[in-house]
């Protein structure tokens, strides 16, 4: 029997668990009460309030111009949904960049008025302070390594992380300062997959991909993406289970059509 399968609720304990026992961890981002009540009663591991809500939900060209209250927003909505996935909310840039005792209250603040279960920061070395702080209060940090999107000015373009030898002996060097941290999960984004299964093999620590290939000890994707919710995004990583931006429009011009031509609604559908 799979841990996943037994139990009720999942924490940072079940993901260590799920990772010595070497099965996948599931994770999607989810910003509403509706999609994530349907993703955790999928069965979802993990779910992620992701500052992608910066793009799929505001318009955002970049997940830099959402802020911590929004953040707040789309996670309280999100945990009064969720029964049994571990909740997982990204600390928005600005709110722990260069200021540690900052970053330990932006997480303070996501815990107390949102009531999710962790957080979720960019970066290695450079914020170890802030995570040694959010660590230190009680409250669980999974870091994350590669494109990190929040640095996005700074790196130019959203291409592959880490090909060069330097920058991949950056992250392995920094992967296990957040070992040592005591982070209990790094995401991987869009670094070469030989060197997310290196890593991913040299820390205890669960490692969750996204375009890291399929050594990674679990996968992360945007759920609008997943369910083709947002037209014309086809990165290579990125798999559609669904094409409901097509769906959906079809069913708006079915109700434009009936509601013009009087059909809708019908003697059964009034009182």
């Amino acid at each position: 029997m799979s841990v996943h399968k037994e139990i009720k609720r999942i924490t940072t304990n079940t993901l260590q668990e799920m990772k010595q026992n070497g099965e996948k961890i599931a994770m999607l981002t989810s910003y509403d009460f509706s999609m994530a009540t349907i993703v955790d009663d999928g069965g979802i591991d993990v779910i992620l309030v992701g500052d992608s809500a910066s793009n799929v939900m505001a318009g955002h060209e970049t997940t830099l111009p959402i802020t911590l209250d929004q953040m707040i927003y789309h996670a309280a909505s999100v945990v009064r949904a969720v029964k049994r996935a571990l909740v997982v909310v990204d600390l928005p840039f600005g709110s722990y960049q260069g200021n540690s005792k900052e970053a330990l209250n932006s997480a303070i603040r996501i815990m107390k008025e949102s009531g999710a279960h962790a957080v979720k920061l960019e970066g290695g070395s450079e914020v170890k302070e802030s995570i040694d702080r959010i660590i230190t209060a009680g409250i669980p940090v999974m870091g994350h390594l590669g494109l990190t999107p929040q640095s996005i000015y700074k790196f130019g373009t959203y291409t592959v992380r880490a090909k060069e030898e330097a920058e991949a002996k950056r992250l392995k060097e920094d992967i296990m300062v957040l070992q040592q941290a005591g982070c209990f999960s790094v995401v991987l984004e869009k670094i070469p997959a030989s060197l997310a299964k290196e890593v991913t093999a040299s820390v205890k620590i669960p490692t969750i991909g996204i375009g890291a290939g399929k050594h990674c000890d679990g996968q992360v994707l945007v759920i609008n993406d997943m369910i083709g919710l947002t037209k014309g995004f086809h990165p290579r990583f990125l798999r559609q289970y669904l094409n409901l931006f097509e769906e959906i429009s079809g069913a708006v011009k079915a109700y434009v059509k009936d509601v013009k031509d009087a059909d809708f609604p019908s003697e059964k559908e009034q009182y």
